[in-house]
This record gives C-alpha cells, sequence and structure tokens, in this order.
C-alpha cells in the first residue's frame, strides 16, 4: 500500500547542517563513463534512489561487473568501448527519462541488438531529439509512436544493431537546449568514425562535456556549442574515482524550507555548484533570501560545497530564460517560495514541464490551490499570488506519482494552519530517499505512515 505523509505546522524555527543524496544527473553519467572505461572505478557516495538503481541494473545486464559495498561506495570493472554484451532480456529504464535517452545514445552504437522499456510516465516520454540525430549518423532505431503526438517516438525503443563498423560523423543543431540529447549523442560520439558537433539555443547542463573532459578525452566547448573527436583506442577511458556531489536539485529542498520557517538558519553539505544546474541558488537570492557558499572540492569537474540558507522576508519575483533553464528541475521549489512571498511570482519558459510524461505545472497549480494559494495557469507558465501573513490552508492530497510534488507539497504544509497529509508519498524515494528523515532532523514534525 503507497505511504503517505504526515506534515505538522512547523512550530519552531528549522535549524542544523544535513547531506543530502549525491547527484543523479550526475550519477548517471559516471555508471556510463565507468562501463565504458578501462577500469577500475570507483565511485564514492553513491545514491540508492530508484533512477540511478535502474541505471546500474541495466549496466549490470550488458555484463558490467560491480561490487557494492552498501555504504555508498560501487567498484565497477569497465570493459572499455567494446566491452558491453548483448543483453538477454529488455533493458527496463524505470521512471527515468535520464536512463533511456542516456542509454540510447550508447547502445546506438553497439554491434548487437538491445530493447529499453519504461513504465509509466516514462513510457510517454519524447524521444525523438535523441533518435532522430542518431538515426541521421547510421544508428538503427525503431520506436513507439507517441500516443498523443504521431510525429514523435516514446519507448519501447529497439535499437541496432550497427550495420556499420562506427557511427558517421556529426554536426547537429538542437532546437531548445537539451542536456539529456546533447548528453546521448556526445556519448554516441565515442562511437564513431568522426566528429560530433551540437549546438543549443543556450547552454544546457554541461556534466557530460565536464566529465569527458575530466577523463582526457578531446573534448571542446565553446559558447552553446561542444564538440568530440571520438578516440581511436578502445580502452582510452582510463579508470578513475569520483566523489559523487549532493544533488542541488534535492538540496534545493531543504534550503526552501528554511525560508519558509521564521528564524530558520541550515545548510546542505556536499552539493554540488555547477553554474548551469545553480539557478534555484540565484532564484533564492532574488527572492530576498539568505544564502552562502563556501567551495569544499571538486570531482571530474564538478564543484561541490557546503551552502547555507537564513530565513528572510521574500518578494514575489520574475522567473525566465536563462534563469528558468538552470532551474527548470526546482520550478515546483519556487513555487513553494511565490506561496510565501509579497506579491505576484511570475513563471515563464517553462513549458517543456507540459510536455514531460505528465503536466507538472498542472500539478503544481493543482497543490498550491489545495493550500489557498491563488494560482493562474499559462501555457509556459504560472502567475503566483503569495502573502506571507496568511497561513496557509492544511490540506489533503495526492503526489500523482510526482515526487518533487510531493516534496513541494511537504514544504507548504509546514506553513499551513493545521496538520496536512500528502498521499501517495513513495515517489519521493527516487531523488531524495531520506526526505523525510532530513526533515526532521532539521526540527520538523513530519512522519511517513502506511
Amino acid at each position: 500500500m503507497p505511504s503517505r505523509l504526515i506534515v505538522q505546522p512547523a512550530k519552531k524555527p528549522l535549524r542544523g547542517s544535513v547531506p543530502v543524496p549525491s547527484d543523479r544527473s550526475i550519477t548517471h553519467r559516471a555508471l556510463i563513463l565507468a562501463a565504458l572505461s578501462n577500469g577500475p572505478c570507483e565511485l564514492r557516495g553513491f545514491a540508492y534512489g530508484s533512477d540511478n538503481l535502474g541505471m546500474l541494473a541495466a549496466l549490470a545486464a550488458l555484463g558490467v561487473r560491480y561490487e557494492d559495498d552498501q555504504k555508498g561506495t560501487l567498484s565497477i570493472r569497465g570493459g572499455g568501448l567494446r566491452g558491453l554484451t548483448e543483453p538477454k532480456a529488455p533493458l527496463d529504464c524505470g521512471h527515468s527519462p535520464a536512463t533511456a535517452r542516456l542509454l540510447t545514445g550508447v547502445l546506438a552504437g553497439q554491434p548487437f541488438s538491445s530493447k529499453l522499456v519504461g513504465s509509466g510516465s516514462n513510457q510517454r516520454r519524447r524521444m525523438r531529439s535523441v533518435t532522430e540525430p542518431l538515426g541521421k549518423r547510421g544508428a538503427q532505431i525503431v520506436g513507439t509512436t507517441h500516443p498523443e503526438d504521431p510525429t514523435e517516438v516514446c519507448l519501447p525503443l529497439v535499437i541496432g544493431p550497427l550495420t556499420t563498423e562506427r557511427l558517421a560523423p556529426l554536426d547537429y543543431v538542437l532546437s531548445r537546449p537539451n542536456d539529456h540529447a546533447k548528453g546521448a549523442l556526445l556519448l554516441s560520439g565515442l562511437f564513431a568514425s568522426g566528429p560530433t558537433l551540437i549546438h543549443e539555443p543556450v547552454l544546457s547542463r554541461d556534466h557530460t562535456e565536464r566529465m569527458l573532459s575530466a577523463l582526457g578525452l578531446p573534448v571542446q566547448a565553446v559558447g552553446s556549442a561542444v564538440s568530440l573527436h571520438p578516440p581511436a583506442d578502445p580502452l582510452a577511458i582510463r579508470g578513475f574515482v569520483a566523489d559523487i556531489p549532493g544533488d542541488i536539485s534535492a538540496a534545493a529542498f531543504v534550503l526552501a524550507a528554511a525560508q519558509l520557517v521564521p528564524g530558520s538558519s541550515v545548510s546542505t553539505r556536499r552539493t554540488g555548484l555547477n553554474p548551469t544546474r545553480a539557478g534555484i541558488l540565484d532564484m533564492i537570492r532574488l527572492f530576498g533570501g539568505r544564502t552562502g557558499i563556501t567551495p569544499t572540492g571538486d570531482s571530474l569537474g564538478e564543484p561541490y560545497g557546503e551552502v547555507s540558507s537564513v530565513s528572510a522576508p521574500l518578494r514575489g519575483i520574475r522567473i525566465s530564460g536563462e534563469l528558468a533553464l538552470r532551474g527548470i528541475d526546482e520550478i515546483p521549489v519556487a513555487c513553494v517560495l511565490a506561496a510565501r512571498a509579497r506579491g505576484t511570482t511570475e513563471i515563464s519558459d517553462v513549458a517543456e514541464l507540459r510536455d514531460e510524461g505528465s503536466d507538472r505545472l498542472h500539478a503544481l497549480g493543482r497543490v498550491l490551490r489545495a493550500f489557498g494559494v491563488p494560482v493562474a495557469d499559462k501555457p509556459d507558465g504560472l502567475v503566483i499570488e503569495g502573502d506571507p501573513e496568511r497561513p496557509l490552508k492544511a490540506a489533503r492530497l495526492s503526489s500523482g506519482g510526482d515526487h518533487r510534488i510531493a516534496m513541494a507539497a511537504a514544504l507548504l504544509a509546514l506553513a499551513a494552519d493545521g496538520e496536512s497529509v500528502i498521499d501517495d508519498a513513495d515517489p519521493i524515494a527516487v531523488s531524495f530517499p531520506r526526505f523525510v528523515g532530513t526533515l526532521r532532523a532539521l526540527g520538523a514534525e513530519i512522519e511517513v505512515q502506511q
């Protein structure tokens, strides 16, 4: 039976320093490159969320050997660029579009067939931004026609086998910034006969190119364009040790909680500080929140540090353009802050949140209204009317199967006038398995009920 969260209004400030789960996006790429390396590799700080476990299971089905100490360290022995083997069954990408898209890039260059399947909303994720350019470089991919858009394809996908020795070179312009598509194309470029050149309208998350560069591969980034020359040696990716930074998308909920509860002061340790991901920190500052950053290290080109958040009066802001892109996953957090900010917050240029399997903007509007927050829908965003002096209404609602919706609702419940209940809380394990325990460690009254 799905679990639910029981959340009481905050009676005292939240205080403390807490860890957050390792970054899922970085972990996905580290797992793939470890599998393609000339091993051995060690990934420290592995997060046991369902998305990363699904990627690990898919790589194991492709013949990758690993050992897990069950304490957050994975030892992986890669077999080089030619070391993967044909899977005996379809590879299950679960609910993770990143798993599906990044694996498609790797599998496009293999001499064997494979099939990718998914569950829930992942079966409706649009895949054409990956399959079309891969087809141009010679990949053999047959997708399923999208149920709502006949011009699109989705899972299940049947990939390969490659009919030539290597994929063709590629010079491709993405119609919109897309780190999944960019990552998939760069990974496919490892199996190409010539360079891969990708152009984006605006720079999206750059985890893939940072990691490739840190491993000594010939990748160059200039503005929003990136190129990769394929290595001649299939054993070119050396074994490596990676200390995975904490996920700023998870940290965002902790940092925002401090802004909702007066008198609060919290910090998150080893938090990823990649500038293409740190839009939420700029958003909090624009809202008027007080934040601080103390850099503490770098791993495979990814900076990390301690991030602090101290409550302060919030004001409505406008979120659009490049800022919206850098904080696209944290829009639910921005909506929470907007609900307690004085005045109007307008969020624009996030129409893709209506495209991805489920309409996250519609879900956010539903949650805000349940807590008594006035909100208006726009095709590409939301307009939210905040009032920090009026308690929110206690609510009972469902996450709708969305981990970020569940956590956003839990934060709003901290500012409500009574006990709130969030049903279908299990999806939180996708990105923040210890979310409840973390908030409780800071002083929140929240519990899980089966």
